[in-house]
């Protein structure tokens, strides 16, 4: 899952990008409107954490621009904490949550997760693979018998994105988009492997290979 974090002070933004990459996020960081409104409008994002308080475009300029566009993307906006007027602003230009600053980063995970879960193909709590479920606040696979197996940062995400989209036909290039940031460098052959490994650890069933199109999830 990759998520764009548009916020003009450099502090919170790095902190929000550790913290986000720690969750398993592929994550890119703009700080002000421009660069902001042009990843969004052109790289596909999942969800966005938009400041409204940026220079070069205001975020809720960004946010309109978007909307106006068409894109569906889920924004979460961070506003002053008194700012009830931006809030509602944002709500009615097209935000999807709001959150006020200073804020606990936990709320901020927590509300980002309601959003990727409500604008998945399936909208779950539980991600599965037959006997497997992926633990994503441990990064890991448990399987029904109390086992576990361990997964590397890339594999995690990968697995995520597929079983948040299951029975749908994801290209090589679509999960590449979603799972590395904008500036990751990677072998034509990368999402091959990973998908490989991960056939090994949940089973090749659960994966299927439609050639020329990509990889469909089968929980």
């Amino acid at each position: 899952m990759r998520i764009l974090v548009v916020e003009d002070d450099s502090e919170l933004s790095e902190r929000l990008r550790t913290r986000l990459e720690q969750e398993g996020y592929a994550v890119d960081v703009a700080a002000n409107g421009i660069d902001g409104g042009h990843l969004g409008s052109t790289e596909p994002y999942d969800a966005v954490v938009l400041d409204l308080g940026l220079p070069g475009k205001p975020g809720l300029e960004v946010l309109k621009t978007w909307r106006a566009a068409g894109s569906r993307l889920p924004v979460l906006i961070l506003t002053a904490r008194d700012g009830w007027a931006e809030r509602v602003e944002g709500l009615q230009a097209g935000a999807d949550d709001y959150l006020g600053k200073p804020f606990h980063v936990e709320e901020l995970l927590a509300r980002l997760q309601a959003l990727l879960r409500r604008s998945a193909t399936t909208p779950t709590l539980e991600l599965r693979a037959g006997p497997w479920r992926l633990d994503e606040a441990r990064q890991c696979l448990s399987g029904d018998d109390g086992s576990e197996r361990s997964l590397t940062a890339t594999e995690f995400r990968l697995l995520r994105y597929l079983m948040r989209h299951p029975a749908q036909v994801l290209s090589k290039t679509q999960l590449y988009e979603h799972v590395y940031d904008y500036d990751a460098e990677h072998d034509s052959n990368v999402i091959e492997v990973y998908v490989r490994r991960l056939r090994l650890l949940i089973g090749t069933q659960h994966i299927e290979t439609h050639r020329g199109q990509g990889y469909v999830f089968l929980p």
